[in-house]
């Protein structure tokens, strides 16, 4: 699908401002990636360095010593634990033989931990999740410092992992760099059915067997979750920012296609090196415009709200700086276009079945909302996304994706939309600034104005429903849940309960300093309010009973107190000892003692 000619007039005014407000930070980040190029890298070591970095090489150690082909760098998640990222083991065989068909080298050149939010929902280990993209963007970074590559193939899926992996490769911007996606595992019970059982144990109705078993039953073989969280919401930016092989991101693993998109993968990245005529570093492909366009997909299919502070880091590393306006501003015009659960009933699948990226970025493309003119691991253009990977009788090809969706109630075009805008709102008031997603819930519950019940935990949130005490109209306000405080943890176990609550009739809402998970849903939730409560942020003022009106059409979120009595209210003070040790969290308190903002980031790279 051609582009169209005419760029939004609001997707280039967010990208001009964008630009001018990083003039300065993105030019010496250039300037410092142009002076770590030049290659092939392998030359700048010394004998003895070299030796140690070929000796176990077996067939490709004559290569590596003769300088003369491409090493590539095999920076990889796997482990046999998280399901997304079990497919990887086989990778490096891939890659090895298609890089030697290639006339080069790979070598895994590390390892990144890949923690799975969905196992740690809930638990002590949480709090180690959104510091696990520091770690994982410091072992990238160790990965690489070797120089020992021309280039990078980075093997990741999940929540914290592609975001860690993209901000350390970004430190050697200098290298070509692409993702390699392992696909989504098979559908299982619907989410409809997984989301219905899950509030009947909320409520007591089903035991634990019930809801272990729908569980297993929804995660159940080798493959990413199905749902459209935060790791379906990275493979969905990693293509639109062109980091991506066109159209690799929802292919299923241990099949054909998913092979010979990671040989075809490898052959790209010895392609584009500097031994070669298409030098294209990580560096020049991810600009702003690659930026924009990645908070356009996310608002196009109601991404997880988990890149409102992962995108901002990524920026970051690259001498972008954006911010939740230049969201909500976006939102303003974005059409959704997709409804993927918890945001419907469909999964990924159906996604990609109805059309998948291809048909998205097509669409996205000739309504003027994307920029057609960036440069992507693929080359120059973002026009080859808009079409899709298949096995023709002469193996690996692309061709155009369908013209139209192959379910409307998945997919749309950019006429037909499911809402004029992104649902994803920017909010503002007396309590700080915050984000909310509200594709997902109703228009009837997008306003709301009831009395605060204030927590300092999830644990005393839910010790409170089972008692009974939220039956009625609440905002339940959960602090001391950021980033300074105890790492910033998902908050997802409550979405059960306060769906419940809800669905009583009752008018309800989540006000947090903390994180929601990727599936957030149904329910209000205003969620990464700025300043923390442990940095003295407002919402430490909040009282049991003040009222609280969060208004996610007008964008404002406000205690409803008298100002002179707002003003003279001290702000609370917990204890968080408790939140220093066990589970690995006494590793992590130089983290939470440097951690930035939300809305920079929310880490310390």
């Amino acid at each position: 699908m051609p582009q169209s000619s005419t760029l939004h007039p609001r997707v280039r005014e967010v990208t001009e401002r964008i630009r001018e407000r990083s003039r300065d930070s993105r030019a010496a980040y250039l300037e410092r990636m142009t002076a770590q190029a030049g290659g092939p890298a392998r030359t700048r070591l010394s004998c003895t360095n070299l030796a140690h970095g070929f000796a176990a090489s077996g067939p490709d150690k004559e290569a590596l010593r003769a300088l003369r082909w491409p090493n590539l760098a095999i920076v990889t998640s796997y482990n046999d634990m998280l399901s997304a990222h079990q497919p990887f083991e086989r990778f490096p065989g891939l890659i090895r033989h298609a890089a030697r068909e290639a006339g080069a080298t790979a070598q895994v050149a590390g390892g990144v931990p890949a923690m799975c939010d969905g196992v740690t929902q809930g638990q002590p280990g949480m709090e180690l999740s959104l510091f696990s993209r520091e770690v994982i963007a410091m072992s990238t970074g160790i990965a690489l410092s070797h120089g020992m590559f021309d280039a990078a193939l980075c093997l990741g899926v999940c929540d914290k992992i592609v975001p860690g992996l993209l901000i350390g490769a970004l430190a050697f911007g200098q290298l070509p760099t692409v993702f390699v996606p392992a696909g989504p595992m098979p559908s299982g019970l619907p989410n409809k059915e997984k989301a219905r059982i899950r509030q009947q144990f909320a409520e007591g109705k089903v035991g634990r067997e019930a809801l272990l078993q729908s569980e297993a039953d929804s995660y159940h073989s080798a493959g990413t979750c199905t749902f459209y969280g935060t790791a379906n919401s990275n493979q969905m930016l990693m293509e639109v920012m062109g980091l991506h092989l066109p159209g690799s991101a929802f292919v299923p693993p241990n099949t054909p296609l998913r092979d010979a998109l990671t040989a075809a993968a490898t052959r790209r990245a010895a392609q584009i090196t500097a031994l070669g005529k298409e030098y294209l570093p990580l560096a020049r492909v991810l600009d702003e415009r690659s930026v924009v366009n990645a908070v356009v997909g996310l608002l196009a299919t109601g991404g997880s709200t988990n890149h409102t502070l992962h995108l901002v880091a990524i920026a970051r590393a690259a001498g972008i700086q954006i911010d939740w306006d230049d969201f909500g501003d976006l939102s303003e015009v974005v059409p959704l276009l997709a409804r993927i659960y918890p945001n419907g009933s469909a999964d990924v699948n159906q996604f990609h079945a109805a059309g998948g990226m291809g048909f998205l970025v097509g669409e996205l493309l000739s309504a003027g909302l994307m920029h057609g003119d960036v440069r992507t691991v693929w080359g120059e253009g973002l026009d080859p996304y808009a079409r899709e990977p298949w096995l023709s009788p002469a193996g690996l090809a692309w061709r155009d994706s369908p013209a139209n969706s192959g379910d409307k109630e998945v997919l749309r075009r950019v006429s037909d939309p499911f809402s004029c805008d992104g649902g994803l709102k920017r909010l503002r008031g007396n309590l700080g600034r915050s984000v909310i997603k509200v594709s997902a819930v109703k228009p009837e519950h997008r306003v709301l104005e009831a009395p605060a019940r204030v927590f300092d935990s999830q644990e005393a949130v839910m010790q409170a429903f089972k008692d009974g005490e939220l039956a009625r109209d609440v905002v339940v306000v959960v602090r001391f849940q950021g980033p300074r405080a105890n790492g910033m943890p998902e908050l997802h176990g409550l979405t059960p309960a306060l769906a419940s609550l809800q669905s009583k009739g009752h008018r309800v809402a989540l006000v947090t300093d903390g994180r929601m998970s990727g599936a957030s849903g149904a329910v209000p939730a205003a969620i990464h309010l700025t300043p923390e409560s442990v940095c003295g942020g407002p919402i430490g003022k909040v009282r049991d009973g003040d009222l609280i009106r969060l208004d996610s059409v007008k964008g404002t979120l406000e205690a409803l107190v008298r100002e002179k009595e707002w003003h003279a209210r001290p702000s609370a003070t917990a204890d968080l000892d408790a939140n220093d040790y066990g589970m690995g969290r006494e590793l992590f308190r130089l983290f939470r003692a440097h951690a930035a903002p939300a809305e920079q980031g929310g880490g310390v790279c």
